[in-house]
């Protein structure tokens, strides 16, 4: 087993030697490389599968030794300064390595059916390969200086595959936003990081928690600094994670391809922040007040994602608040100190979103030849319904993932959403009240989008003038593109049993809780009985059932036959009466004003600053500059005329200055 650690560098490796492969093949020998498509995806998915059989065996042995291991290279050494890169192996890494690769497969595999027709295709394999081998990378840094590194990689790949439709204005304005956001929380991660490194004398995660500890316990560090260094450090994770205020980026990346929507929302970009507050836990545990601060971000931020849920009309719109209030029932977990609870949903959540964005790309493939090829009705559910009967197989997988996330046992969020809302209310019950509204919310929006997409008649040739041929309908996805969905439609069920009380009537906490148990961060409080875990789980239960019950009534097979949604906006809002409610449904459409915000203040504050600072340039400095020239230029006309050569002009000049000077002194004198 030691020889699997001595490899495990391989992991992150394999998938970047693909995509430099294949990137100096397209530099290189463009047209030639662009043309190997299939020899492009089999090398891109079948070393990121053997960096999977990889990770399955790190895994493996993580359970049975339940031990970390740690290999540092020396990288730079000088008397001041000594820096190392390396790995690290422990329950955290293992287990996100298993997760990014296994969803990384089944979307490069679900890929090559979605791009076959794209022009970018080896491209995208690329951009696919090095984006895995950056997170990958990123779980296995031993030190934040590493973390940093590869956290950048990350948001440069995120900028490449959100804008890789770049000839599409929305796609290269959405790259832009996303990089731009994502700059402000990564400047925030490095000042974190500096600081914390002046205080410490270290970047490796160890030393820093040790060290900072210490100094906590001597009293010899200035408090202030250090909440301002750690909130600086929770910057970067805001950003990442699209926590509110810095979630606006996360709606507008849906302007690149499904493939890479769907890897971004389960197991990479917003992935990566929730992982590193996770790794650097044990360094905010030190700060109260800054776990407050995750916890209340948290929070906000998984009710403000669901009440924007509610109101969207594109499918993977509304997919994404969903992944930006999930992401904040983790923060929150974190925030309360229940680690297992916020790494538990993160990995349940990964396979569900991963098969809900994955099925919602087979529905707009299905859609295409309807609507005419145009993306803005492929993805507006008011023109899909009753798609189902159409597609059977991305519609069941589609409602497994809908039932996972809205918490609905038997499936996987069910156990992870449960766990959290459970801590919530014992270490602080109002955010524990606000995350159980969020869940009915949850439940609410969710089987919206699938009532709405999947159920009641076929909305897409009704009242839509674009259609030439109204026999065209919606037309199941190519193989290469469902396996993907009965696959990931297995963890979606199943995976979640990892924390269920096994077996019945013996105590137990499920095996996910006794494996983390090993770690300092474990929250395990003791034995639950099955009976114990039915009683505690009612009140979650009950919320997301009585979310979906709403949602029926109001977006049931039963609506759609007494409403045409291409016409109303929506039939929650035709029910709506009174400013109130009103305002809620405009507040939702119009995403909680939030982007207006943004807009004005930094948008157009912006561009008011930039014409300011334009015109001073050209009539102030510019016109400074340009009236000495002009005057340095009339001056030389006139002296011309007045410098002729003769003796006797400049002597009658002078002697008329002389007379008129001595005629002035005479006069005022």
């Amino acid at each position: 087993m030691q020889l699997i650690h001595n490899y495990a560098w391989l992991v992150p490796l394999l998938p970047c030697m693909a995509s430099g492969i294949i990137g100096i093949g397209l530099l290189s020998f463009r047209n030639a490389t662009r043309s190997l498509r299939l020899p492009s995806a089999i090398l891109s998915i079948g070393m990121l599968g053997i960096s999977m059989m990889f990770s399955f065996g790190l895994f493996w042995e993580q359970i049975s030794n339940n031990s970390a291991y740690i290999h540092l290279w020396s990288w730079i050494n000088t008397e001041n300064v000594s820096l190392e890169v390396g790995y690290i192996i422990d329950p955290l890494s293992s287990i996100m390595l298993v997760l990014v690769t296994t969803v990384g497969v089944s979307v490069m595999i679900y890929t090559d059916g979605y791009m076959s027709h794209d022009t970018g295709y080896v491209r995208f394999f690329a951009y696919l390969s090095l984006f895995t081998a950056s997170m990958l990378g990123l779980v296995l840094s031993p030190n934040l200086l590493q973390v940093y590194i590869f956290w950048e990689l990350i948001g440069m790949c995120s900028y490449l595959l959100i804008g890789f439709w770049f000839t599409r204005p929305s796609a290269a304005a959405a790259c832009q936003k996303a990089f731009i956001t994502n700059r402000v929380g990564d400047f925030g991660l490095l000042l974190g990081i500096l600081g914390f490194y002046w205080l410490t004398g270290s970047f490796d995660f160890t030393i820093v928690t040790e060290r900072f500890h210490q100094l906590i316990n001597d009293g010899s560090v200035n408090i202030s600094f250090a909440i301002l260094f750690a909130i600086c450090l929770f910057l970067g994770p805001v950003a990442k994670s699209a926590q509110f205020p810095l979630h606006v980026w996360l709606p507008d990346a849906m302007e690149g391809p499904t493939p890479i929507s769907a890897l971004i929302h389960a197991a990479t970009l917003v992935a990566a922040g929730i992982f590193l507050v996770a790794r650097l836990l044990p360094l905010f545990q030190e700060l109260p007040i800054v776990m407050d601060i995750i916890a209340y971000t948290g929070i906000s931020t998984a009710l403000l994602g669901a009440t924007l849920a509610i109101a969207q009309r594109d499918l993977k719109r509304g997919l994404a608040y969903s992944t930006m209030s999930q992401l904040g029932y983790m923060m929150l977990a974190l925030g309360i100190g229940s680690y297992e609870a916020g790494l538990f949903h993160l990995i349940t959540h990964a396979y569900s979103k991963a098969l809900l964005f994955l099925g919602s790309g087979s529905v707009i493939h299905g859609m295409e030849g309807v609507v005419g090829y145009n993306p803005n009705k492929s993805q507006d559910m008011s023109y899909m319904g009753g798609i189902r009967q159409y597609m059977p197989i991305t519609g069941i997988t589609f409602l497994i993932g809908t039932l996972s996330l809205c918490g609905i046992p038997p499936f996987a969020c069910f156990w992870s959403k449960d766990q959290i809302l459970a801590e919530s209310w014992e270490k602080m019950p109002l955010l524990g009240w606000m995350a159980w509204l969020t869940a009915g919310l949850t439940a609410f929006y969710m089987f919206r989008i699938y009532f709405l997409t999947f159920e009641g008649e076929f909305r897409g040739s009704k009242n839509n003038s674009e259609l030439v041929d109204k026999s065209l309908y919606p037309h199941e996805s190519s193989v290469t593109m469902v396996i993907p969905l009965v696959i990931l439609s297995i963890p979606t069920i199943l995976i979640g049993l990892l924390g269920a009380p096994f077996p019945d009537g013996v105590p137990g906490t499920g095996l996910f809780s006794q494996w983390l148990h090993i770690t300092n961060l474990s929250t395990h409080h003791g034995d639950t009985t099955w009976t114990e875990f039915i009683l505690e789980s009612l009140p979650s239960v009950g919320i997301g059932m009585f979310g979906a019950f709403i949602a029926w009534i109001v977006y049931g097979p039963h609506a759609s036959k007494s409403r045409d949604f291409t016409v109303a906006l929506d039939p929650l809002k035709e029910g709506m009466s009174g400013f109130v409610l009103n305002a809620i449904y405009s507040w939702s459409l119009r995403r909680g004003y939030i982007d207006e915000l943004y807009d004005h203040i930094f948008v157009s504050s912006t561009r008011t600053l930039s014409l300011m600072t334009s015109w001073l340039d050209q009539w102030v400095i510019d016109g400074a500059v340009n009236s000495t020239g002009l005057l340095s230029l009339l001056g030389g006309e006139s002296t011309k005329y007045i410098e002729t050569g003769r003796t006797t002009s400049y002597i009658f000049v002078l002697a008329s200055a002389t007379f008129l000077l001595l005629g002035a002194i005479f006069f005022l004198y």
